[in-house]
């Protein structure tokens, strides 16, 4: 068995990825954008490259990245939010080049449930997605283009809102006031489901499938936030009252009756 995978995007979610499979006797590779970051990744056991995608070319030396490697976690999101603009479908094609001239089998692309847009109501692996932003349109076009290649295997993980050390929504709602959606339902993950999910595909070669991948517990936002608030003792947000809204719902069949995964880290 190959035990070498490369990790493209060593960040929040990358890093303790790459960390957790070196315990387990993996070979790492990991990219970063950051000529400064090289030497922490280095000191984590980690093999370290600065590779940039941009629209018209990859910057870096992609083919030492992916050489002798066998397995790709693709964990770059897209750069669409407070008024930057990309063609990230035409990143992750540089990208898809770059894996079809190189020894990867099978490719983990992290993807996000912003793919399903603004449905209503409950939501599997089987329900049609329909982006309602610029970034779900081009994650659901990025899916789909590493999934009809027939070169290597591609499983989608749809990830949920992330949570974790540093990293929690109620810390940017606090204060706020007038919030929509206050009765729709949340749709989170903790970071160290995240990774379990991610070596439980690995090892136990979970290839060409489809999973959300949110943890099965869905207050409101205006309960879970409010709470959240209180326990951390900083202000809670205000929702309006005046909404109705159902909002979606979000299952992990696939992983929870399928796989038989069991999610671990409650929110």
């Amino acid at each position: 068995m190959n035990n070498t995978i490369a990790i493209m995007g060593c960040g929040w979610l990358g890093l303790p990825l790459a960390k957790t499979f070196i315990t387990k006797g993996y070979r790492v590779k990991g990219s970063t954008t950051s000529e400064s970051k090289l030497d922490a990744l280095s000191g984590q056991g980690i093999e370290a490259f600065q590779i940039s995608l941009s629209e018209t070319a990859i910057t870096g030396d992609i083919h030492s990245f992916l050489s002798d490697a066998d397995t790709l976690i693709l964990n770059v999101p897209p750069k669409l939010r407070g008024g930057n603009s990309e063609n990230y479908v035409q990143k992750m094609k540089l990208v898809r080049d770059a894996i079809i001239a190189s020894t990867i089998k099978n490719v983990i692309f992290v993807s996000s449930t912003s793919v399903y847009g603004d449905i209503d109501g409950e939501v599997t692996e089987k329900t049609p997605p329909q982006p309602s932003t610029e970034s779900g349109r081009q994650l659901l076009e990025c899916e789909r283009l590493f999934q009809n290649e027939e070169e290597f295997k591609t499983t989608v993980i749809r990830f949920g809102g992330l949570i974790g050390p540093n990293r929690h929504p109620v810390t940017m709602l606090s204060k706020r006031k007038n919030l929509k959606n206050g009765k729709a339902p949340i749709n989170l993950i903790h970071l160290n489901d995240c990774i379990e999910i991610i070596v439980q595909i690995v090892t136990k070669n979970w290839w060409s499938e489809l999973f959300n991948a949110v943890f099965p517990y869905h207050p409101t936002k205006i309960e879970y936030y409010t709470l959240q608030a209180l326990q951390n003792k900083i202000q809670p947000p205000e929702y309006d009252s005046n909404t109705n809204e159902k909002g979606k719902l979000i299952h992990s069949r696939t992983l929870t009756n399928v796989k038989k995964f069991k999610f671990t880290t409650t929110l």
